[in-house]
């Protein structure tokens, strides 16, 4: 029997062995918006709560809007348009509009990715599009430190601003609940100083820090705080269909526009199991997310909690660009196994973004993961915590080796973007193969 998982920007074929039955946890998301823009338009000048945008940009001189960098399949190209429009007829003049890309610890975006990011319209209008660096700490202000203690540093370019707009979308976070909102300001414009402490143990192994988790989430109260230092004024979110078009759309005040958002995707995508399963097959969630193993590592996490403990995770990603950056990549070859990595980080100071591994690490310590990434160069493959396959047959193989008949196998065609769990709510229908 043949499955099909999300790989760069199509998808992969994997044979499950005939007699073996799988429940699929497809993306549950909402049916594409007939006319995205009109809804985008209605939002803008009728917000979830607070003013219209027109009514916060009149009488001010200048703006910033913060978006997601090319790792994330936000519609900037579709929401940015109109609300630059609404900004100019406010009376900021194009000049004056900043879009700074939130990279947070990322790479700068490229030229030709910067066109795909902000979209023709935008690219060809000639606004100043700007990446964020979060190493140039001399480039952020410098806000003060939060209630528990974390220094806050954003881009400067963004504060400087009269106004302030954050533009994402909102999906499951492996620790931060949902995206969207709060992390285009931080991580998302902050300078390495403040990215590394969010990135800390003291918030990355803290139970509540998990996908589909805000309520009591201590991350995400940290980052609102964050936001609210920063003066963020304004959001405009949307939630996507499986096939990355706008489902709906949030605006308004931050905190209320997100939490409005939050419950629309949580409602429409949570999918709960009575009980957990033996393994699981995932994926990184296709292109742009498996571009590297860094973000693939969200589709383990996400999987992760329906999978019993000393259960099986089997991640497929292309992974094009590798493992990722510089620093992942060495923290990776410093550690031989998952327990040394925990032990070595736990009261040693934050110096580099070490929360990706961290979490992983979080995972591999009490399940089995299996790897098909093509896109990572062997060498790298005696540094997984882990067994990782050139040949995606024999990684099946392998994942379903010495399980009985008897065992609950499920499969996450799209890995991160859908939000499922054991034992809480009600479940969604999935299909049974």
């Amino acid at each position: 029997m043949k499955i099909q998982v999300a790989f760069n920007k199509t998808t992969l074929g994997l044979e499950v062995p005939d007699g073996r039955l799988c429940q699929i946890l497809n993306s549950t998301a909402g049916q594409p918006l007939a006319d995205p823009g009109v809804a985008i338009e209605t939002a803008l000048d009728s917000p979830v709560s607070g003013p219209p945008l027109t009514s916060l940009a009149r009488g001010k001189s200048s703006a910033a809007i913060s978006v997601c960098d090319i790792t994330r399949p936000a519609p900037n190209a579709t929401v940015l348009p109109p609300l630059l429009r609404k900004l100019e007829a406010a009376g900021i003049p194009k000049e004056n509009i900043s879009i700074v890309i939130a990279t947070g610890l990322h790479r700068a975006a490229t030229e030709s990715e910067i066109r795909q990011i902000v979209g023709p319209e935008t690219a060809a209008a000639g606004y100043r599009v700007l990446n964020h660096d979060a190493r140039r700490r001399d480039r952020h202000r410098h806000l003060g430190r939060t209630r528990s203690g974390t220094p806050v540093w954003i881009d400067e370019r963004f504060i400087r601003a009269d106004l302030h707009i954050t533009l994402g979308f909102i999906e499951p976070h492996l620790m931060l609940g949902f995206s969207g909102g709060r992390k285009l300001i931080a991580p998302g414009l902050a300078a390495q100083e403040t990215i590394t402490e969010l990135h800390s143990p003291r918030f990355m192994r803290d139970p509540r820090a998990v996908e589909g988790s805000v309520e009591d989430n201590p991350l995400h109260a940290e980052l609102l705080e964050i936001a609210s230092m920063a003066s963020h004024d304004f959001l405009i979110d949307v939630a996507l269909t499986r096939d990355r078009r706008i489902s709906a759309v949030f605006a308004g005040e931050p905190k209320a526009a997100h939490s409005s958002g939050v419950e629309w995707v949580r409602s429409s995508q949570l999918q709960v199991l009575d009980d957990p399963v033996d393994t699981v097959i995932t994926s990184g969630g296709g292109y742009p997310l498996d571009l590297t193993f860094y973000q693939c590592i969200k589709g383990i996490t996400a999987a992760s909690h329906i999978v019993r403990p000393g259960g099986r995770i089997l991640l497929v990603g292309a992974c094009e660009e590798g493992l990722g950056g510089a620093e992942f990549r060495e923290m990776m070859t410093k550690y031989p196994s998952d327990a040394e990595f925990l032990r070595g980080i736990e009261r040693a100071p934050v110096t580099i973004d070490q929360w990706q591994l961290e979490k992983l690490a979080l995972v591999t310590r009490e399940k089995e993961v299996l790897y098909y990434l093509p896109g990572v160069p062997a060498d790298s493959h005696r540094h997984f915590w882990g067994r990782i396959f050139t040949n995606p047959d024999h990684a099946v193989s392998a994942l379903f080796a010495d399980l009985g008949p008897s065992a609950r196998i499920a499969v996450i065609p799209e890995g991160p973007y859908v939000l499922a769990n054991v034992g809480v709510g009600h479940a969604r229908p999935s299909a049974v193969v």
